[in-house]
């Protein structure tokens, strides 16, 4: 059985760490309301620019353009969204499971890391490793989306890569977060989801042609589905971070509550062995 200095001494060890929980619980929850917010609001955003674009395409015919017919690369290119921070429960390692275990072939994919976590992960499972942008993760910025979308977009012209896919974690609600793997370009007209109406089967037209407004429609359509899986992976990972620090904090207080028990346990010993001592000693004398 462990003394009571040992006992103590572990006491105070995880009451240091459960005050260390407490207050990245109540800094994730402070972070969570704000990043919420924000995410809620793009969410619908969001979702209607990738579904417009797939109208789009899905309505104007056969396009002879790279951003739908594909180019003869076999690379794939995957945006990859994680945090620069770990003790978020699993929201690191599912987003990196999700490719490891998915059914993309790795020999053929190139990694667009926003993110330390993730990064260090696919360079430990040795993946090709384009530029680190981890940066764009701490404060989601359009302006930033737009430079990534940039240097995919050019890559995906000169045909150093075939297809580009974006990795993040959906932000549901403050408990429920989920993996997302898309798939940006090319375009594929046969995923399109859009409600069916009385004008679905009506034809697309472009003014100016169908070319000239892709190269128009495509880099926005690509930035602003990398901004909104930024913002939605940084509410997530908030989110995923206070229910860790939460589970932490409950259960040092477990610990807590059982060391206590076993410190009076061994403080009750103790005098109860003194006490016995005393009285053995006082009836030798007499």
């Amino acid at each position: 059985m462990a003394s009571m200095r040992d006992i103590k001494r572990r006491k105070g060890s995880i009451q240091s760490t459960q005050q260390i929980t407490k207050a990245m619980k109540l800094v994730s929850t402070v972070k969570l309301q704000r990043t919420k917010q924000r995410a809620l609001n793009s969410k619908a955003y969001f979702s209607y620019m990738y579904n417009t674009v797939q109208s789009i395409l899905s309505k104007a015919g056969t396009i002879n353009h790279s951003y739908v017919t594909g180019n003869d690369s076999t690379n794939k290119a995957v945006i990859v969204i994680s945090g620069n921070r770990g003790l978020a429960g699993g929201y690191n390692s599912n987003i990196v499971k999700l490719i490891t275990k998915g059914d993309l072939a790795d020999d053929e994919l190139i990694m667009y890391t926003i993110g330390k976590k993730c990064r260090e992960a696919f360079n430990r499972y040795g993946y090709v490793l384009a530029d680190d942008y981890s940066y764009m993760i701490e404060a989601p910025d359009y302006v930033d989306a737009m430079r990534l979308s940039a240097v995919l977009l050019n890559q995906y012209r000169k045909g150093e890569i075939g297809e580009i896919y974006l990795a993040f974690t959906a932000f549901k609600n403050t408990v429920s977060h989920e993996p997302t793997l898309l798939k940006l370009l090319p375009v594929d007209q046969s995923d399109v989801s859009i409600e069916t109406d009385d004008k679905a089967d009506v034809p697309m037209n472009f003014e100016p042609a169908e070319e000239e407004a892709l190269e128009l429609i495509i880099p926005k359509y690509v930035a602003s589905i990398i901004h909104g899986a930024m913002i939605e992976s940084v509410a997530s990972e908030n989110g995923a971070r206070m229910q860790a620090m939460d589970s932490a904090t409950s259960n040092a207080e477990e610990m807590i509550d059982k060391l206590t028990l076993q410190y009076n346990r061994a403080r009750q010993g103790s005098i109860t062995q003194e006490l016995t001592e005393i009285i053995a000693g006082a009836q030798a004398i007499s």
